[in-house]
């Protein structure tokens, strides 16, 4: 969804709504065009910056190293204040280094805004090196970090708080987390910069609002998503936000977002409100870009990962109030919800301004204004008596007390609906192979003394008691056609929560590239190896705003093994923790031939990719030659940003790289549910 609006134009927009006036007209939002369906021309994102005068450089690069110096004193003082809160001194320095160092200054106005920044960074460690924490709720606005598990990168985000939040001691709030739109020219820079000096969309009252950075440009996807729940945590953990008023709300992107977070995690929200945005890849484009997709089967099949219509009954569990400008082209994705709900017998709440194109109009804004606070006075229903869930995968596996550890097929529909009350728990399940049921301490209704009667698929089974805590847990797995109380036996390799695939799940759990220091068998892989994994450090960095954490493959310790998904590059002889675990893979690498099952490939130019479960550890996964898998192409439009590689691939290094593509893709299939080719 590349917008052409400058958020300086947004914002106006903003403006203009909140103050009652319909935005309308010419400014409504454009498609970019047939010049962005060309892979062949594909414009670089973000853009180049502008030129930084040396005189400007300067003054820049010393204000870095005053707050480098202040930085460096909290982290070797005994202040354990301060070291908690490091994360919030940090992002200043990252962000004015990173536009520096990237070439991440868009427009002159933005040296006067690093220079803010730097000031603000400076005041902040001073305060912290002292234990004073007042800045942080002292103004409505403000700025926060934490660091990321994914690569230990310094991630902001933004805070609003409610005028009554220093006057209401020990009260909880509402917390609404806002989702920003697209934005190419997003650095940290006009990130913090934005979010010290406005208040956003909407401020409701005895609200916090938190505004994720998202890492860039992603619709909240992939380490976007990620981003979402890790700031969400650093919030709850900062500010006194109630668990069960959480709502996810967003526009334009943001929207597309929402509607992403709204139906993958159903059990985390109070409310949702999308607005605009998309919910699926395939016809948005058609309608928004006028672009006529034509996905590889692996492709089709991988839809299923992000597109919302597949997991669209989860919205039984989360009240929603979706929003359209009655005149925006980007209203096609609450229609296409639309449909999907009608299908499953739900109906949503869509408020629709007239005469509108891509903003809020005034009434309509306070219809979703009055509907949140209506909701919020009900809240999150933490374990409801009636569970109807859906996924495609189990990366999103869990609503309330239900959570599916296992299914029959992967990129198939999966469902368990189910009914529990003082004494019974009744379900029905699809494509479903294992379960975990657990209520809470405090949260089970079932007697101590009397186990409940569970009864799943018309099969009844002997269920546990509830313990004394008024906790309740219990364990089931499907064999032979029949259930089992209790955890599945191991017998090998089966696909895990968060061990699924595909190959772009390693990079939204920590993980670390692993270097080849020998060369590779033939010249062809060497060279396409170093190439690609240049690429992949660098696009990381560009896309996903942080610097990939890399080792040689000697220097990789049993703690990378234990704690991070392995990133290795090269070949069995380039890389010494390839060569550990090679033969223990499913697909044979050898010198002349690479063997995937009756399928072989000439190893003089061909290359594999794949995702596995590490032998070494398979807790965690090894990823073989790839980083995340959308390209180039990708970048100019927020609904290609989905995976583009199954589980393995094997590439014909005879084509070499473009936008789209690590080569000639000969082959590319998903796993079976034990990890096994197909």
């Amino acid at each position: 969804m590349r917008i052409a609006f400058r958020l300086l134009t947004l914002r106006l927009f903003s403006l203009a709504v909140a103050a009652g006036f319909s935005v309308t007209g010419a400014a409504g939002l454009k498609a970019d065009g047939p010049k962005d369906n060309n892979p062949a021309q594909v414009a670089r994102i973000p853009k180049a910056g502008v030129k930084v005068p040396d005189a400007v450089r300067a003054d820049l690069e010393g204000g870095l190293k005053s707050l480098g110096e202040q930085i460096e004193k909290l982290e070797q003082s005994k202040n354990q204040v301060a070291k908690a809160h490091l994360a919030d001194v940090q992002i200043f320095y990252k962000a004015v280094h990173d536009a520096l160092k990237y070439d991440e200054f868009f427009d002159p106005g933005e040296f006067s805004k690093a220079t803010e920044l730097l000031k603000i960074g400076v005041e902040r460690a001073t305060a912290l090196a002292k234990g004073d924490l007042d800045w942080a709720t002292s103004s409505e606005l403000t700025v926060r970090g934490y660091v990321s598990k994914l690569d230990g990168s310094v991630q902001p985000y933004g805070i609003v708080l409610p005028s009554s939040y220093t006057t209401k001691t020990g009260s909880k709030y509402r917390l609404d987390i806002w989702l920003h739109g697209r934005g190419e020219t997003l650095s940290e820079v006009n990130f913090l910069h934005d979010h010290l000096h406005s208040r956003g969309e909407f401020t409701p009252p005895d609200t916090i609002v938190m505004h994720p950075y998202g890492r860039f440009c992603n619709a909240f996807k992939f380490a976007g998503e990620v981003d979402v729940l890790e700031a969400l945590d650093s919030a709850k953990a900062n500010y006194r936000a109630d668990e069960d008023l959480v709502a996810i709300r967003g526009f334009s992107m943001g929207g597309a977002g929402v509607w992403h977070l709204t139906v993958h995690y159903p059990g985390l929200w109070f409310a949702s409100n999308p607005g605009a945005g998309f919910s699926e890849t395939p016809d948005f484009l058609k309608v928004f870009q006028n672009e006529m997709v034509k996905p590889t089967a692996w492709e089709k099949t991988l839809y299923r990962m992000y597109d919302c219509p597949y997991y669209v009954g989860n919205l039984r569990h989360v009240p929603t109030v979706a929003y359209s400008g009655a005149d925006d082209r980007q209203k096609q994705a609450a229609d296409v919800m639309e449909k999907a709900c009608e299908k499953e017998g739900i109906r949503l709440r869509h408020v629709i301004g007239p005469h509108t194109q891509h903003a809020y109009q005034a009434d309509a804004k306070r219809t979703v204004i009055e509907a949140l606070a209506s909701l919020a006075q009900v809240g999150r229903e933490r374990y409801p008596s009636h569970i109807d869930f859906t996924t495609q995968t189990l990366k999103y596996n869990t609503v309330g007390w239900v959570t599916i550890e296992g299914l029959g097929e992967h990129w198939q529909s999966a469902n368990v609906e189910g009914d529990f009350d003082q004494s019974d728990i009744t379900l029905k399940t699809d494509n479903v192979t294992d379960l975990k049921l657990e209520f809470a301490p405090g949260w089970s209704q079932f007697a101590l003394d009397t186990a409940p009667i569970l009864t799943v698929d018309d099969e009844e089974l002997s269920a546990p008691k509830a313990f004394t805590d008024r906790s309740w847990n219990c364990s089931l797995y499907r064999e032979n056609d029949r259930w089992h109380v209790g955890a599945r036996p191991a017998k090998g390799l089966r696909k895990l929560h968060n061990l699924q695939g595909p190959i772009d799940d390693a990079f939204m759990e920590p993980f670390l590239i692993v270097k080849p220091t020998g060369k590779a068998r033939n010249e062809a892989t060497e060279k396409w190896v170093q190439s690609e994994m240049r690429r992949a450090i660098e696009q990381w960095r560009t896309q996903f705003r942080g610097e990939p954490r890399v080792k040689d493959d000697k220097d990789v310790t049993e703690s990378d093994i234990a704690d991070r998904n392995l990133i290795l590059w090269g070949d069995p002889q380039s890389n010494q923790t390839l060569a550990k675990i090679a033969d223990k893979l499913p697909i044979e690498w050898g010198e002349k031939e690479i063997k995937a099952g009756k399928q072989k490939f000439d190893s003089t130019h061909s290359a594999i990719i794949m995702i596995y479960p590490n032998p070494l550890n398979p807790n965690r996964y090894v990823v073989l030659n790839s980083g995340f898998t959308f390209r180039e192409f990708a970048y100019l439009n927020n609904a290609r940003q989905v995976p583009k590689l199954p589980d393995w691939a094997v590439i014909d290094l005879n084509t070499p790289p473009d936008s789209l593509w690590p080569g000639k893709v000969s082959a590319a299939d998903f796993f079976d549910e034990s990890w096994k080719l197909k």
